[in-house]
């Protein structure tokens, strides 16, 4: 679909607080996020909820960077995959960390239960419904990024981030007035 993609892998990352924001892999974490105009947070489910590293992960993403947040309104889809059965958890999770983080979280996602067996000896993902779903959220996170990325400043621009103070507002008022 003519999408360019980067991946990042977490290894090395540093747990946030535990080493400065210039560190190589928190660097190479925050460029592609700048970069990027969508995102895929894939995380295993491990007790239950999503790994400590992708969480690591999200929490070194800045909220802003001066005055923007270099994830708000960027398209973003979840996913998981479970060693056991079927399960939502650490997708429900990343959804609301996506949303907290002002990205256009896709409706569609994708949990793959029982990952060990949707794989063949060489690492690829065996056809099966499974992949049919993958690839189906895939195409939506593409045709979403293609419909919001050149309306993106449109989609987050927030009265209560451009109001003015009540005293801007006043001497706006006098200099017009008295011009």
């Amino acid at each position: 679909m003519n999408a360019e993609t980067r991946i990042l892998n977490p290894s090395g990352l540093p747990l946030p607080d535990d080493a400065p924001a210039d560190h190589p892999k928190v660097a190479e974490l925050r460029d592609l996020v700048g970069w990027c105009d969508g995102m895929v947070w894939c995380s295993p489910e491990r007790h239950g909820a999503m790994t400590g590293i992708m969480k690591a992960q999200i929490d070194w993403i800045p909220l802003s960077i001066g005055a923007v947040r270099p994830t708000q309104g960027k398209t973003l889809v979840v996913m998981q995959v479970s060693g056991g059965s079927q399960s939502f958890n650490a997708v429900n999770q990343l959804r609301i960390l996506g949303r907290w983080m002002r990205c256009l979280t896709i409706p569609n996602q994708s949990s793959v239960p029982k990952a060990w067996g949707e794989f063949d000896e060489n690492g690829r993902m065996r056809p099966s419904p499974c992949y049919d779903r993958i690839v189906d959220v895939m195409e939506e996170l593409v045709k979403f990024t293609l419909l919001t990325r050149d309306i993106r400043e449109h989609l987050v621009d927030r009265y209560s981030e451009r109001k003015e103070t009540g005293e801007a507002l006043i001497a706006r008022v006098n200099r017009t007035a008295g011009a």
